[in-house]
């Protein structure tokens, strides 16, 4: 047998036949379920929603607001009067009865353009939760991006563990054989048979970290978690990146920031609405109303009225313990605040990206190098094989070599996901992930 041909063989086709019947999910489907179902982004999503229904101008006070009102009042008593003839009438259980109702409209024409500032404010209000549903957005397609190269890595390293079983037991028949005709000792044939135990339960302890993984996707992606699928193992990684150009976009972009600006819009327009009670608040009135009264006892026991009324009123805050100086004073620290806070955040920003970007070369330099170990590995294991099967390389050589082939794959492995969750990082950091 050409143990090299088996050897290429058994690297295309070694996973078990029950990975093969499952679905493949792709990373973009993985983002497009992630965004329809996650509750994090629904939720948010949702709130959203409540501040777009909130920004309009009857929420800020501009228009007028229109009553209908209805009053009556009844009593029955006991009810004396003495006129100025000196004449006495009483009457016990008397009744006296009120109606009152009709239509009644008040608008704030002006309240020193308090209305104004509170319109604007809504609308900042609207940004702010827009912006923290992309914040949540980003961070739950981090996630899922995380989770999916983690599951990638995974299911590449359950491969290599079971070629290395398949490797394995051909070593052991081959150690049965070569007993067999006297050519080896027992020894050679237990040593083989530990090993390939050895092989079965790395790759069962593989397996349950795969399903593991694959229900931790599914959490994310808010559906069944028994949802049996496969990735596909293909990582591409933008080496490309330019620190420069990072730093630009987050500057624009990053969600933390964006906020941090948006909260300080909003103190300002908090400064401008205290300073509007310095103004006055003009209001007018106007409505129709209808009255009856009913009295049994006096000298009318029943009248009514209804009429057009209107009316002006004007109010101005002349003092009231200097809280109107003390509430200026507390917004303008508030605004001051929001100014630290964005210089603040700014540092942080730029030093997550000076971070993240250094983590990001490295990462890259290191999945070229564990590229080439593999490919290195691999042809080592394939020279091993031909050795091992004439007889003139030792067992401890073969497994060596074997071993050495499965750790290169994992290190491989491990160093894509590693660059590819390093460029996840910057582009989440920048507002920008692209998948």
């Amino acid at each position: 047998m050409n143990y090299k041909i088996f050897f290429q063989a058994l690297i295309l086709v070694t996973i078990s036949s029950t990975i093969y019947a499952q679905d493949v999910l792709k990373i973009e489907d993985a983002v497009g379920i992630a965004l329809k179902n996650n509750y994090d982004i629904r939720i948010a999503s949702n709130e959203v929603k409540v501040d777009s229904i909130g920004v309009n101008i009857a929420n800020a006070g501009m228009l007028p607001k229109l009553d209908a009102t209805l009053t009556q009042n009844n009593n029955i008593q006991y009810s004396k009067q003495t006129r100025s003839t000196g004449e006495i009438q009483e009457l016990n259980n008397a009744k006296n009865n009120n109606l009152n109702y009709g239509v009644t409209l008040g608008w704030t024409v002006f309240d020193g353009f308090k209305m104004f500032a509170r319109y604007d404010q809504l609308k900042e209000l609207q940004k702010q939760g827009e912006t923290t549903l992309k914040m949540t957005i980003l961070t739950k397609v981090g996630d899922v991006m995380t989770a999916y190269y983690d599951l990638v890595q995974q299911q590449q390293l359950l491969k290599a563990l079971d070629t290395t079983i398949v490797i394995s037991k051909q070593r052991l028949k081959t150690a049965e054989n070569r007993f067999t005709i006297g050519k080896a000792s027992k020894l050679e044939v237990l040593n083989a048979q530990v090993d390939m135990n050895t092989d079965t339960t790395n790759f069962l302890r593989q397996k349950e970290m795969y399903e593991n993984t694959k229900i931790q996707l599914n959490q994310i992606l808010a559906r069944d978690v028994s949802t049996n699928f496969t990735v596909i193992e293909t990582v591409d990684v933008d080496d490309k990146l330019v620190l420069s150009d990072l730093n630009s976009l987050a500057t624009k972009q990053n969600p933390q920031l964006q906020l941090a600006l948006i909260d300080k819009r909003v103190a300002e327009l908090d400064l401008k609405q205290v300073r509007a009670n310095r103004y006055p608040t003009i209001k007018i009135s106007t409505g129709y109303m209808f009255n009856e009264t009913e009295s049994s006892l006096g000298f009318t026991s029943q009248s009514s009225s209804r009429g057009f009324n209107y009316g002006v009123s004007a109010s101005l805050n002349i003092f009231n313990g200097f809280q109107q100086t003390r509430n200026e004073k507390i917004a303008k620290l508030q605004i001051e605040n929001s100014s630290i806070v964005i210089e603040k955040q700014s540092q942080i920003l730029s030093a997550q990206l000076a971070t993240a970007f250094q983590t990001y070369l490295t990462n890259i330099e290191l999945s070229k190098l564990e590229e080439n170990n593999e490919a290195i590995a691999k042809k080592n294991l394939e020279i091993t094989l031909d050795k091992f099967k004439i007889g003139t390389i030792s067992t401890l050589e073969f497994r060596s070599a074997q071993q050495n082939y499965v750790n290169a794959i994992a290190r491989n492995s491990s160093a894509k996901f590693q660059a590819k969750i390093s460029e996840v990082a910057l582009k989440e950091i920048t507002g920008n992930i692209k998948f």
